[in-house]
């Protein structure tokens, strides 16, 4: 953005919007709607619309939102950085749209196994470590390691050679949005390989339904499951003292993100829980529940 607050055209603000206003308008275009129609019936004056197909209107979410209704779309579909949906992709969508969630993990078993690599295969000997901070699975997945004879792996030490950098630079260079694409890279790139692992995974993994989903696909995965107590007093005892100091807060949050991502964790297919119990007392109820080849290169 210039000085001036106007747009220059290699900013990313500008691309977007010049994104959007070339996709309202083919939206509007293709349903034969004029611009005076669309004002109309969302209540927002032609002139703005008109600026905003320009690539020059910063409409606030409330008004876009009444555009898109107009529209008969969402709000994603004018704002989404993704390709335009094909016809046969809304259908699809709108079709897995109105089934119940319940019928979902068939309707994606179903599609892999027609179009790509059933689930279940190339899952064996590679096993993967879900859970919030202080989890435990850097312990846990070495003792498990150790214990099968594989190979362990933090897949955030495989995003820092992805990206040739350490984390905090990523974040810092390229955001949430930077980080996730290299950690769906660095995580292809680490399934596509032949052998077994135990791979540790950051907490916020579940968050990305693309890069989850290839996990569960291609990996066994566990949940080490703790109490919010319990992963807090885990952090303060590896001596990362920033999330009291830096946020009184810290522990009410800690309990809405666990609290927001337990159906997420819950899609593993092994959950432990941890809480009160040794590393080494969690990798022997974990060994015992593996499914056959479930990691196993010598015996446990």
């Amino acid at each position: 953005m210039a000085a001036d607050g106007s747009l220059v055209p290699d900013d990313p603000a500008s691309t977007f919007l010049h994104t959007l206003g070339t996709r309202l308008r083919t939206l509007r275009a293709r349903r034969g709607v004029t611009r005076r129609d669309l004002s109309r019936r969302a209540e927002v004056s032609e002139r703005y619309i008109a600026q905003i197909e320009a690539g020059h209107g910063n409409i606030s979410v409330l008004l876009l939102r009444r555009v898109a209704g107009a529209l008969g779309v969402g709000l994603a579909d004018l704002v989404s950085d993704a390709p335009e949906r094909t016809a046969e992709r809304v259908l699809l969508e709108s079709a897995v749209a109105a089934l119940p969630d319940s019928d979902l993990p068939a309707v994606r078993a179903l599609l892999a196994e027609r179009f790509g690599r059933p689930a279940a295969t190339g899952r064996a000997g590679r096993i993967a470590l879900v859970g919030l901070r202080g989890a435990g699975k850097s312990t846990v997945g070495r003792l498990l390691a150790a214990r099968l004879g594989s190979p362990f792996v933090e897949l955030q030490r495989e995003v820092e050679r992805e990206a040739g950098a350490e984390l905090s630079d990523v974040f810092e260079r390229s955001g949430q949005e930077g980080f996730r694409r290299l950690e769906r890279a660095a995580l292809s790139r680490l399934v596509a390989g032949e052998g077994p692992m135990v791979l540790a995974t950051g907490g916020g993994i579940v968050a990305d339904a693309a890069t989850y989903a290839l996990l569960l696909d291609s990996c066994t995965t566990v949940w080490l499951r703790a109490t919010p107590e319990e992963h807090m007093a885990r952090v303060l005892a590896q001596g990362d003292t920033r999330p009291m100091r830096d946020h009184r807060d810290a522990m009410a949050d800690l309990r809405a993100i666990l609290s927001s991502r337990e159906d997420l964790y819950a899609r593993a297919t092994i959950t432990v829980e941890t809480s009160g119990r040794t590393p080494e007392t969690v990798v022997t109820e974990l060994l015992s529940r593996l499914p056959p080849d479930g990691g196993r290169t010598s015996p446990p």
